[in-house]
């Protein structure tokens, strides 16, 4: 199969191993990986912000840049620029009475999928450690994205993948289906709520006894790395895609303060 990856503006900025782990999984199980290079933003700030004027040409943009582009699907390891994907381009196009653009939209994301629901439901992943090689010997919790959680309703997919790499330790997170206080530019306008609301996740992830939270998107683990480090937890974040890609041969490192694609992981 030939798969196009939309990377995200975040990942692609900061967190590029978090995309190379992704391409790295898909050409495990023999399928092609191609980017279409036109990729950009989503636009998926811009909406969430009321913004819908603005995002058109963002819109505009991405359904040029994978309409440009020979693929059977589109795969990101971010719940939410998918949802935004699938959700919104499609709505903002009929709102500001661009039918072509909202048709071509929906073409599009028809066919863009969230990492782990490609993997599931899709490629036929049902075991991590015996189809992937994944191997982790180390205790994580998962917290679940809203996004993915209730836009995309990923539901227990994420958690069966992780269930099933070899060594993992994984607990179950307190209260997990609670918002993390991220938001996108909910943190920035809300920050007083959304530190309380981090300060809360935080706790709940310590509970667990789990050296790192995993989750499906960089933005969210950006920002519980944060509150982790501000409250010298220990504890680090590190992407889901990065732990499937992980192998015995070539395993991901956990040092005891990991952050996201970064500092000890490696």
């Amino acid at each position: 199969m030939r798969i196009a990856l939309f990377a995200t503006c975040i990942v692609d900025a900061m967190y590029p191993q978090v995309a190379v782990a992704t391409v790295t999984i898909l050409e495990r199980l023999g399928h092609e990986v191609v980017f279409p290079a036109g990729q950009a933003c989503c636009g998926q700030m811009h909406v969430n912000s009321g913004y819908l004027d603005a995002s058109v040409p963002v819109i505009r943009n991405h359904v040029r840049a994978f309409e440009a582009e020979e693929y059977d699907v589109a795969v990101a390891p971010s719940g939410s620029c998918v949802a935004s994907v699938k959700h919104q381009h499609a709505m903002v196009a009929h709102r500001v009475g661009d039918e072509d653009l909202a048709g071509r939209a929906d073409a599009i994301g028809a066919r863009t999928y969230e990492l782990t629901s490609l993997l599931t439901d899709v490629l036929g992943v049902t075991d991590a450690g015996a189809q992937l090689g994944s191997w982790f010997p180390h205790a994580v919790t998962y917290h679940p994205s809203c996004h993915g959680l209730r836009l995309l309703r990923l539901g227990d997919r994420p958690l069966s993948l992780l269930r099933t790499v070899e060594g993992i330790d994984l607990r179950e997170l307190p209260q997990a289906e609670e918002c993390c206080g991220f938001g996108g530019t909910f943190s920035v306008k809300n920050p007083e709520v959304s530190s309380a609301m981090l300060v809360d996740k935080v706790n709940n992830v310590i509970a667990t006894g789990a050296s790192l939270c995993t989750g499906g998107d960089a933005s969210c683990l950006m920002h519980l790395g944060g509150g982790m480090s501000r409250e010298s937890t220990g504890l680090g974040t590190v992407h889901l895609a990065q732990i499937l890609a992980s192998t015995r041969d070539d395993p991901l490192e956990y040092t005891g303060t990991a952050q996201l694609a970064g500092g000890s992981l490696r």
